[in-house]
Order: structure tokens, then C-alpha cells, then sequence
């Protein structure tokens, strides 16, 4: 089934604006093929019992019929239109009511899937954010505490938006947490995934993704990033890069994914992120102001990292996970 071009309009745009262009965009785009054909159809009737009415003819320049007749047939004409019109909108209308319950519901699922609550993860702080662009989104992001005093952190950005990208990042949930609770490891997770992907998903559907094992004790981050951006592990003098270190999930079956290691000092913190962060801050010189954030005295960083955003430039769903060690962590695990 094609995929149907969603409709996009600047946020800035004044409400009458608004519902102008969302009423072209359903009577054009949402609304089915045959019932916008029947719907005009009765819109045609219509207009026509007016030109009928206008000319006082319904094949003029012949004038037929006459009198009383005339006017009887104009009158069912117009009823006749306005039925037609009535069946296809109220018809549309419960569809969209049924899909809008759907959404909803979808949406309460999705928000049970996602992290509510972490435990306290000892000699460190963790916080997140998550804001889908519709009512459901693609961004799935996870906290596992581990076996051997270690945590896995787990990011993934699903191709699109809406119900498609969320059925897909609930899928890469589920794989994760079933494939941590075998073999937790970050180049298992990545190989594994792709594979899933690219074997029971659509040709055009990807993710990009990263999976980071934390060993608590050390600091020490062993990390796989596919094709996802790049991760910050910051102190207040440096920031570096977690680079991608193979192609996004779901592309090829094949492909080679390369295991590294990085370390968060004490004092120091660990920034993983999607790009609908990076795509609604406006202006330029973006990783330096988000670098400026992340060193921020106050240690307000995602209070920073929030302000950034401009909700007129924000046209994808945004995560957020941020993780801080403490200058003398010491760590046995989470504490509820």
C-alpha cells in the first residue's frame, strides 16, 4: 500500500491559515479515493440544482422543464447532493474518530514500553526526556541494569514518523531486552538486530541505533554505534565524540559493526540523543552550544539542553537520555 505524503505546514502559520490547509489537505489527500469521488459528486449535484435554478433550465439553452416541475427537480437535486454529502462525511468522520481512539490507545502502550521511572543508579544521575512529534513516534530508549555491576543503554531512531515508525521501535524493544537477558553485549545486540530487520521488515524501513555498556565501578563505556548520531561523553574541559561505527539497522544483512571503548571520568557525563534534538535548535554552531550545555556550572544540564529548543523548528520526535557520574561515585547498582 502506498504511503501517503503527510501534510507539513509552518507552526507559525495563523489559524485560519491552518484550517484552510488542513481541510484542502483532507478533501485532497487523507480522505479515500472513492469517497472524495462521491463527496464531489454530491458537491457537483449541488452546484448544478443552482446553475438549474439561475437559468431556469436543466439543459439550457433549451428550457426544460417548465414550471412547477423545474422547481420539483431542482429541490430533489439539491437534496439529493446534500445526502451524498452527509453519508461521505459522517463516514469519514467515524473513521477518523475509530483511528483517533486507536491513536490514543497506542499512545498509552507506547508510553508503558518506555522507561517511567529509573531507580537510582549509585554513583550517578540519570534523566530523561522523550517528546514525539504525533501522537505515538519512532525514538525508543532504554535502561537495563545488568549482571557484574554493569548498565546497558539502549537508543534507537526509526525511519519516519507516526504508527509505522512506533510498531518498528517496539519491535527493536523488544529484541533488545530478549537479547540482553541472553548475551549483553553491544556487537550482539547490533548484529542480532540487523539481521531481525532486515529479514521481516519493509526494504525502506531502518533505525539508526546505540548500545553503550556502562561498567559502573570503572566508568568504562563499551559501546556499537549504528549509524546513529554521535553520542557526547563530556567533562569540563573536553567533550568527545562517539562516532558511528557501522551503518544503520535494517539496511543490509551483512554488514560489519566495530566494538569501542570510551570512558566517563568522575565528574564527567555521558549525553545520547536523537537528531530531533539537534534538528529543532535554530541557528548555528549547534555542537557548540550544546557542548556549552553540557558544562554547564549550574548542573541544570537538561534544563539547558531544553531551553535550546525552538517548538516552530521541531518536526520530528526527540529523546534525550543523560547520564552524570559523580565526582566520587562509587557504584553498586540501582536502589529503588
Amino acid at each position: 500500500m502506498p504511503i501517503r505524503k503527510q501534510v507539513r505546514l509552518d507552526k507559525s502559520a495563523g489559524t485560519f491559515r491552518r484550517a484552510l490547509h488542513y481541510a484542502y489537505y483532507d478533501w485532497t489527500q487523507e480522505m479515500p479515493r472513492g469517497k472524495r469521488f462521491i463527496t464531489w459528486v454530491g458537491y457537483l449535484m449541488q452546484g448544478y440544482s443552482f446553475y438549474a435554478l439561475l437559468t431556469r433550465s436543466l439543459v439550457w439553452p433549451v428550457i426544460w422543464p417548465n414550471g412547477m416541475l423545474l422547481y420539483a427537480t431542482v429541490v430533489l437535486l439539491w437534496t439529493l447532493g446534500l445526502g451524498l454529502q452527509n453519508w461521505m462525511l459522517t463516514s469519514e468522520f467515524t473513521r477518523k474518530t475509530q483511528l483517533e481512539a486507536d491513536q490514543i490507545a497506542a499512545r498509552q502502550i507506547q508510553q508503558t514500553l518506555q522507561p517511567q521511572e529509573l531507580g537510582e543508579l549509585l554513583g550517578y544521575e540519570v534523566e530523561t526526556f522523550y517528546q514525539p512529534f504525533r501522537d505515538v513516534g519512532g525514538d525508543y530508549f532504554d535502561v537495563i541494569e545488568l549482571a557484574g555491576n554493569q548498565t546497558l543503554f539502549a537508543v534507537a531512531d526509526v525511519s519516519g514518523k507516526g504508527m509505522p515508525a512506533a510498531l518498528l521501535a517496539a519491535n527493536i524493544q523488544a529484541l533488545v531486552r530478549s537479547i540482553a537477558n541472553v548475551e549483553a553485549d553491544p556487537l550482539a545486540l547490533a548484529r542480532q538486530i540487523n539481521k531481525h530487520l532486515c529479514r521481516y521488515t519493509p526494504s525502506d524501513r531502518f533505525a539508526t541505533a546505540v548500545f553503550l555498556v556502562l561498567s559502573r565501578d570503572s566508568g568504562e563505556l563499551t559501546y556499537v554505534n549504528a549509524g546513529h548520531n554521535a553520542p557526547m561523553v563530556f567533562s569540563a574541559s573536553s567533550t568527545t565524540l562517539l562516532e558511528a561505527t557501522g551503518m544503520p539497522l535494517g539496511l543490509f544483512s551483512d554488514v560489519e559493526y566495530e566494538t569501542r571503548v570510551a570512558v566517563i571520568p568522575p565528574g564527567g557525563g555521558l549525553l545520547i540523543f536523537t537528531d530531533g534534538l539537534t534538528d529543532s535548535i535554530p541557528g548555528e554552531d549547534i555542537a557548540g552550544r550544546l557542548q556549552s550545555a553540557l558544562v554547564d556550572s549550574s548542573r541544570r544540564t537538561m534544563s539547558s539542553l531544553k531551553s535550546l529548543m525552538d517548538p516552530r523548528h521541531n518536526e520530528d520526535d526527540v529523546t534525550i537520555l543523560l547520564v552524570k557520574r559523580n565526582v566520587d561515585s562509587v557504584s553498586s547498582g540501582f536502589r529503588a
